[in-house]
């Protein structure tokens, strides 16, 4: 039986054509047998300083027989063996649809160990330049932030790559992916406020749901997700246990954003009283429902294309849903809430936009947060009751 020739062994010899060939073993294979690397030249003086450059690259490298796999093969080990047991589903599908959408089609099929720095920054580049396909096979550039998403997800996996042995390095880590020019928040003044708290005043059928995103300042996905279980009438709070995504023309009922999203939050008496009467006539487990199908959430691009026909009622800023929580989180901090009762009542992962006051956040802190953006609204409105409610009060009145 043969000795088995470490990595790093290597050897130099002139090839029947003429040319001249480096090789050194790399890894192993199961069966023990090795796994070589090798670089190519017309003289063998030209030849040593690529093999010193194939020497130091491959240094203290282990290779495993996987190795010659393809990076479509690895990707898809890769989601199903590291990123499927710990994503959510709405972000599993995302890799997924951009792995299928914009990695395979170019960079599928080549070897995983062939993969180079330079071969992912032009993939980045024709991303950017006609990233999004038509029927005639050219399009638009896509997003900086997209491009860099599907860097990150390359990135990522690549890095898993190497721990397992199939690569020596991670050519991501060379590469210049865009950068994503943040837009600045917006937020509704106090007198925009005011239109939008008037407009939803006089819908029956939305009020309830953009009143509580006023009050609370949660993310779509999390209010869409609300059951009537998460609703303590005594206590008056809401517990925030999951997220309402909408991926791939599906509804997907999964984790909330991070850990910390899941929470409690303490109730003004007005969104109490609201939602108290809003369950009594109930026809569906969750909150705020599909009325269509009462067994499903509310579809938040449903409440999405609401939001912008009301804006536009209004003829108030085209904001995204997301800054109605801005404007909550805006006007929360303003009022001089402490930075980490308001971190936990939006469910932050960390309180990266002011210091960390308090170690601890008490149930009596937050009621007071709550109660001070509630009066802040009230202030605006001069009011809290719905038109309906002023219009059972205004018959009781009558003779």
């Amino acid at each position: 039986m043969s000795k088995r020739r470490p990595s790093g062994d290597g050897m130099v010899r002139k090839r029947k054509d003429g040319r001249w060939e480096g090789r050194i073993v790399v890894g192993h294979k199961e069966d023990g047998k090795p796994i070589y690397r090798s670089v190519f030249a017309d003289k063998q003086g030209e030849l040593m300083p690529k093999l010193a450059e194939l020497k130091d690259q491959y240094a203290g490298v282990e290779l495993t027989e996987d190795s010659s796999i393809t990076l479509g093969e690895w990707l898809e080990r890769w989601m199903d063996e590291y990123k499927k047991p710990i994503l959510r589903a709405s972000t599993y599908a995302r890799y997924s649809r951009d792995i299928q959408n914009h990695i395979l089609q170019h960079l599928g099929s080549k070897k995983l160990a062939q993969i180079k720095t330079a071969d992912l920054q032009k993939h980045y580049n024709r991303l950017l330049e006609s990233g999004r396909q038509n029927d005639i096979g050219t399009g638009k550039g896509l997003a900086n932030a997209t491009v860099r998403g599907i860097h990150m997800i390359l990135r990522e996996s690549l890095e898993s790559a190497v721990r397992e042995g199939l690569i020596p390095k991670n050519p991501a880590d060379g590469t210049a992916p865009p950068k994503i020019h943040r837009k600045e928040k917006q937020v509704l003044t106090k007198a925009q406020l005011e239109k939008f708290m008037k407009l939803i005043e006089g819908d029956e059928v939305w009020y309830d749901f953009f009143y509580t995103e006023i009050i609370t300042g949660m993310r779509q996905g999390e209010i869409c997700g609300l059951l009537w279980e998460d609703f303590d009438e005594m206590n008056g709070t809401l517990r925030v246990a999951r997220s309402v995504d909408f991926v791939n023309c599906e509804l997907v009922i999964g984790e909330t954003k991070t850990d910390e999203g899941k929470r409690t939050i303490y109730l003004p008496d007005s969104l109490r009283r609201i939602l108290t009467e809003r369950k009594k006539n109930a026809f569906s487990k969750w909150i705020f429902p599909n009325y269509l199908e009462p067994d499903l959430p509310l579809n938040p691009s449903k409440a999405y294309r609401q939001l912008k026909k009301l804006l536009e009622m209004g003829e108030l800023p085209n904001i995204r849903f997301h800054d109605l929580r801005h404007t909550f989180t805006s006007l929360a901090a303003n009022t001089g809430i402490a930075p980490k009762t308001l971190s936990e009542i939006v469910g932050h992962t960390k309180v990266s936009f002011t210091l960390d006051t308090y170690a601890h956040v008490t149930s009596d802190m937050q009621k007071t947060a709550a109660n001070i953006v509630t009066n802040y609204i009230t202030d605006i409105l001069g009011k809290e009751l719905k038109p309906w409610q002023n219009a059972n009060e205004k018959a009781e009145k009558e003779p």
